[in-house]
């Protein structure tokens, strides 16, 4: 299994993030003889400034912001289809948005786990989960060409945090009566 469930879910420096993710993406865009435009590496390093999908009208209007110019939605819309076939980016369906993948170089199918609190998302593949998937698909007569699987739950730290704010609740209310 791989998974960056640790470090998406934990405060720590995006900086490291960004770093790998921009040497991944010039060393695919250089593999492929592909350009990593300007706009191409702002789109990905404005996914890779926290584990948090974005989604493209979020993306353009922060890049409007930081150029101090408008940018439009095509321009931001081939940059995400440019990300996505590299392998680079993913699209999160269910919330019409995108996330950066940590796991570019490795084939893989996803899934997501999304926290219904703080609105981080970690990926995972297991060959498991991929070999339940295909062998129900093909039980069903069906041929699986893709797949993603988004699961919405409370990651550790959200939960942590909620049962200790329900553990100081209980103390004020013992404290009071």
């Amino acid at each position: 299994m791989i998974s960056n469930s640790t470090t998406a879910y934990q405060q720590h420096d995006h900086h490291r993030c960004l770093k790998a993710a921009l040497a991944q993406a010039r060393n695919r865009c250089s593999a492929r003889k592909a350009r990593l435009t300007p706009i191409r590496e702002s789109v990905l390093h404005l996914l890779w400034q926290s584990h948090r999908p974005l989604g493209a009208y979020k993306i353009i209007e922060q890049l409007s912001a930081e150029s101090g110019k408008r940018i439009l939605p095509p321009t931001v819309y081939r940059a995400l289809d440019f990300l996505l076939e590299l392998g680079l980016i993913h699209r999160l369906a269910t919330l019409n948005a995108y996330i950066g993948c940590p796991f570019p170089d490795s084939v893989h199918s996803d899934y997501f786990l999304l926290c219904r609190e703080c609105g981080s998302v970690a990926e995972c593949s297991a060959e498991s989960v991929n070999n339940a998937i295909v062998s129900t698909a093909e039980r069903a007569g069906f041929l699986v060409e893709s797949q993603t699987v988004e699961i919405l739950g409370v990651c550790t730290p959200c939960r942590e945090k909620n049962q200790q704010a329900h553990s100081d609740l209980a103390i004020q209310q013992e404290a009071g009566a």
